[in-house]
């Protein structure tokens, strides 16, 4: 078995969607990046690549590259868990916090959770996700972006 831990970090800004863990919230405001800037899927990218030493997410989807521009991070997901299956792993299963003021996000967390399994071909029971405030500290708290942290387990096939 095998563990890996991901990290990121998108600033909020305006006339974009807020995609997070695949799915698109009401907001105000988006996520600012080079793909959707699904920060949720991409520290789930960069835990899954990590595992099983892989490098990153900026590796193998570098933002220098124009096929990337704008990309559903959904297929990001989908690419790395052929990554991953093609190195001869299975995912056991993840653990994800999203850091944000706001939105809020408890609604809409068993819709991520599902649309997460759905790709990863893994049960529902097996994707996690939390959410929490920074308590209005730090980038988070000031409402000036949103970050998140992914714990993967993975096992050979």
């Amino acid at each position: 078995m095998r563990i890996g831990q991901g990290y990121d970090v998108h600033q909020f800004a305006a006339n974009r969607q807020l995609w997070l863990g695949g799915i698109l919230i009401e907001h105000e405001r988006g996520l600012l990046g080079h793909s959707d800037a699904d920060v949720l899927i991409h520290s789930l990218c960069d835990a899954l690549l990590g595992a099983a030493c892989l490098r990153d997410i900026g590796y193998h989807f570098p933002d220098t590259d124009p096929k990337y521009k704008g990309i559903d991070s959904k297929e990001l997901l989908r690419k790395t868990m052929r990554l991953i299956d093609a190195k001869g792993y299975r995912l056991i299963n993840c653990d994800c916090t999203i850091c944000a003021q706001v939105p809020k996000l408890n609604p809409h967390i068993d819709q991520m959770r599902q649309c997460l399994a759905q790709i990863m071909q893994t049960d529902i029971d097996c994707v996690s996700i939390k959410a929490t405030t920074t308590e209005h500290l730090g980038f988070v708290g000031r409402e000036e972006g949103i970050a998140a942290y992914a714990t993967v387990l993975i096992d050979n096939k």
